[in-house]
């Protein structure tokens, strides 16, 4: 792993021991089970889709200026505008992100029919279930960051609850794990792949990443292009490389219509022969 990641793990396993000490996993089953389910991730039949983001800081641009005032309207917005789903930062220490803004995003997006995803570096089940409980619709999972026993179990955790799982890659050391281990799934669990075009060691965006593994990507699960997407130029050249979605964060929060910039980005990649 990177320095990053190794930080970003060792900060997530003390929130899971400090969670666990105030709520039991079989408490927290409960009350996930008992709590209102996230609206399912839909695709749409014109061949692209958008995943926005609620991201209040950046290691890499820092806070996100005005953009954070007023964040559930943003949300909101990206409901409006087509957005397939909104990825929600949970993580506090460099993301300035909270369970909080997971329950309120998800409580304003279910009406919507838009499914919430807590974007986090999990390192364990529990962490699935906490986002089940918020009423979240799907988790990311970060390959790097876990041996293939864990990936499977947050795998397992996920689908036990029903929520689609975001599979992020960052090589193709990354897709050929992530390839072997939904190899071994069911057909019926909703899974992503994801491909993070960001450099871990310097934070900055290698967007020939994208075309490069291109030819890597499994045809049989639909993949998205994270990091680095922030214009319909750049989603249409998703599309040909063969992306199905795309994960937009900064270029959005730092939008002051972030509804007609989602608009015209999505429409930008329809046109685009699939």
């Amino acid at each position: 792993m990177s320095g990053f990641l190794d930080d970003m793990a060792e900060s997530s396993a003390a929130r899971v021991r400090e969670a666990s000490r105030r709520e039991s996993l079989a408490a927290l089953e409960l009350r996930a089970r008992a709590a209102a389910r996230g609206a399912p991730l839909r695709l749409s039949a014109a061949g692209f889709d958008v995943i926005a983001e609620l991201k209040l800081r950046s290691p890499a641009a820092g806070l996100l200026g005005a953009a954070t005032s007023d964040w559930l309207g943003r949300i909101a917005a990206y409901a409006r505008g087509g957005a397939a789903a909104v990825s929600v930062l949970t993580e506090p220490s460099r993301f300035d992100g909270s369970m909080e803004h997971l329950r309120q995003a998800s409580s304003v997006l279910a009406p919507l029919g838009v499914p919430a995803m807590r974007k986090d570096f999990l390192v364990d089940p529990y962490q699935v279930v906490e986002a089940r409980a918020a009423g979240a619709g799907g988790v990311l999972v970060i390959v790097r960051m876990l041996s293939c026993a864990r990936i499977a179990e947050l795998l397992d955790a996920a689908a036990d609850h029903g929520l689609f799982v975001l599979l992020e890659a960052f090589d193709a050391a990354d897709l050929t794990v992530a390839r072997e281990l939904l190899g071994r799934r069911r057909r019926d669990e909703t899974v992503l792949i994801g491909i993070n075009s960001r450099d871990l060691q310097t934070l900055t965006v290698v967007q020939e990443r994208f075309e490069a593994l291109a030819p890597l990507l499994p045809a049989q699960w639909p993949c998205v292009a994270e990091s680095g997407v922030a214009t319909p130029f750049d989603a249409r050249s998703m599309r040909r490389h063969g992306y199905r979605l795309a994960l937009i964060g900064t270029a959005l929060m730092s939008s002051d219509d972030p509804a007609a910039l989602l608009s015209e980005i999505l429409a930008a990649a329809r046109t685009v022969g699939g």
